[in-house]
């Protein structure tokens, strides 16, 4: 792809430094990236233009959006992601009648005024870095809750970054340390003060070994308070005292720091490199991070966002006690704690989840209304004495099949849509009135029926298998109810066949159980394994998954996306676009009585609205 990052750069705040890991990660993957912003001095390979997007007026504005505007049509851009409200602003006018989508990335809470709410200028997809911010965006800011993605902060972690704890902790000549780390200015700078003022003098006082390191930019414009409370730390303690301000090397402080203050970007790298953090930011004190609290840390950003407004007294008097307690017993944090931490913001795992939201916003972009996907299971000969009523004749697909071909509905795949999203094909040919036919279970009349029918017609679909090779029957059905007689399920041979058509496959689990009834380590393991079974014995890459029985739930999807699917399919729940959550796409079930007047409704852009209207689901 190719991607224009936008964002305000007046100083090396944590955005930056997302902006910069984010362009460095996509282009490793070989996309190609420009960016624009205050400076063109950023730590990035990629293309850099400068601009002023941190100013405001509306002269230097016109000037912005004339700039990107050029840009992206120059470049042939694919997506712009905007990291800030003023970079969301030029972006969105510079992209007005232009097929072209825009992300932006929201960092903090935004101003409750009526024009967050009237006007949306944040684009097609909105990622939110932590939970409480995504809750302030839904609630307070009113914007779609199908817009917002999120997804945390990426980080990089030292490869050996638990030896040098070790080593650092153990050296002799180690003092005990306490670091503040974080911007001097505006809230941040509030809580800097507070502490100089009510925390570390009675800290320097009971430890007299300790040193005190002022880490971060914007020194400066630390309150009046906080420069007249240094200034006596420094007569008072002298070199133990150590204003460092801005620096590249924060990793080589954490690696020399006992304890560390602070929040968003900050406390991550602390804690993924073993240091105990006091999670302070700019919305409350959340305290000593441990396992038990860290999910709700997170949610907040380490204190620096809420999910609603509320007042941000801090209680100094509890960090105080917690901090004395830390640096009685000084040490590194539990190990389950740091995997905890750089498993959530690995950025590999991050700059995957924000390319799919360009692709995401790409195709909501190029194909913005609903796209049927039909579930059908078996094509007999002849209808089928069942209560489950998951068949459609041989004779009555064709009419299907027919009517499809009659209304101009074009069948692709999972796979085939992936092609277009992520730039393969030309969204110039991506079909006016997309259709998708996916199958459930394998079974043999879909070699002997389904296969001949859609080659006859020039169709594909999406056959979804089970991993368990010798599983060659509905046992889920026919061994827990007398009155449903076996159906039999293809062999590999058969299976093959569907690959060779040119057919996507998707996993179907091993054994087809209901994943929500399982504890999560073995649904986990069917949905993982389903995956690498069938790679391996089709020779084929398989990127979707259909959830039995239509059953999940968020830690299941959770499963499902870690496993490496890039969808899941439901059955008749999930969003009203495809990309409103790509691991719970809505499904219609097709049965045995399908009528044209059924085929019409189920096949039209306003079905899902009608079925979540009818059904509440």
């Amino acid at each position: 792809m190719r991607i224009l990052h936008v964002l305000s750069a007046e100083f090396f705040a944590g955005s930056v430094a997302y902006a910069v890991q984010l362009a460095e990660a996509h282009r490793a993957q070989g996309h190609t990236v420009w960016m624009i912003s205050d400076s063109n001095q950023l730590l990035t390979g990629a293309t850099q233009l400068k601009a002023a997007i941190s100013d405001r007026g509306y002269g230097q504005r016109i000037q912005n959006i004339r700039l990107i505007r050029r840009l992206v049509r120059r470049e042939q851009i694919d997506v712009i992601h905007a990291h800030s409200r003023a970079a969301s602003w030029v972006s969105h006018f510079a992209l007005r009648g232009l097929p072209v989508p825009l992300v932006s990335t929201v960092h903090g809470r935004q101003h409750l005024h009526t024009a967050n709410s009237l006007v949306d200028i944040y684009g097609d997809k909105i990622i939110a870095i932590c939970g409480n911010l995504r809750e302030h965006l839904i609630t307070e800011i009113k914007m779609s809750a199908a817009k917002i993605v999120e997804i945390p902060n990426g980080v990089t972690f030292g490869v050996n970054e638990e030896l040098r704890i070790k080593e650092e902790l153990t050296a002799n000549n180690s003092p005990l340390r306490i670091a503040f780390i974080g911007r001097f200015n505006g809230g941040k700078g509030e809580r800097a003060a507070a502490l100089l003022e009510q925390v570390f003098p009675p800290l320097l006082r009971e430890f007299p070994q300790l040193r005190v390191a002022l880490i971060g930019g914007e020194l400066e414009h630390l309150p009046p308070a906080g420069k007249t409370a240094l200034a006596q730390l420094q007569a008072d303690f002298g070199e133990r005292i150590e204003v460092v301000g801005f620096t590249k090397d924060v990793p080589g402080w954490l690696a020399r720091t006992s304890l560390v203050i602070g929040a968003g970007r900050v406390a991550i790298e602390a804690l993924g490199a073993g240091r105990p953090v006091l999670a302070l930011g700019e919305a409350s004190y959340a305290g000593l991070v441990s396992e038990a609290t860290f999910a709700a840390v997170a949610a907040s950003n380490f204190g620096d966002i809420s999910a609603v407004l509320a007042p941000s007294a801090v209680d100094f008097a509890a960090v105080l006690a917690d901090a004395r307690a830390v640096l009685r017993q000084p040490g590194p944090v539990a190990a389950a704690l740091r995997q905890q931490v750089q498993r959530h913001y690995n950025s590999p795992t991050v700059a995957a989840r924000v390319l799919e939201t360009y692709q995401a916003a790409r195709m909501s972009k190029a194909a913005p209304n609903f796209i049927p996907v039909l579930m059908y299971h078996k094509i007999p000969d002849a209808p089928l004495a069942t209560k489950h009523q998951i068949y459609v004749t041989k004779e009555k697909f064709a009419r299907h099949l027919a009517y499809f071909r009659k209304q101009k509905l074009t069948p692709i795949t999972f796979a085939d849509y992936l092609k277009f999203a992520n730039g393969e094909l030309p969204l110039a040919d991506f079909p006016r009135r997309p259709i998708i036919l996916t199958f459930d279970d394998g079974y043999t009349d879909n070699y002997t029926n389904l296969l001949p029918l859609m080659q006859q017609f020039g169709y594909r679909g999406v056959l979804y298998l089970l991993g368990d090779a010798e599983i060659r029957y509905n046992k889920w059905d026919a061994d827990f109810d007398p009155t449903e007689s076996r159906s039999e399920i293809m062999d590999l041979a058969q299976k093959h066949a569907f690959v060779a058509a040119g057919w996507e496959i998707g996993a179907h689990t091993m054994s087809h159980p209901r994943l929500t009834t399982l504890p999560l380590p073995e649904a986990t393991a069917e949905i993982q394994r389903s995956k690498a079974e069938l790679e391996a014995a089709l020779r084929t890459t398989i990127v979707s998954f259909a959830y039995p029985y239509g059953d999940c739930n968020e830690p299941v999807k959770t499963a499902v996306r870690a496993a490496g699917f890039a969808f899941g399919v439901a059955t008749d729940t999930g969003g009203m676009h495809l990309e409103d959550d790509r691991m719970q796409v809505f499904r219609i079930n097709m049965f045995p009585h399908e009528t044209t007047s059924s085929l019409f409704k189920k096949t039209s852009p306003w079905y899902r609205s009608y079925y979540r209207w009818k059904r509440r689901k």
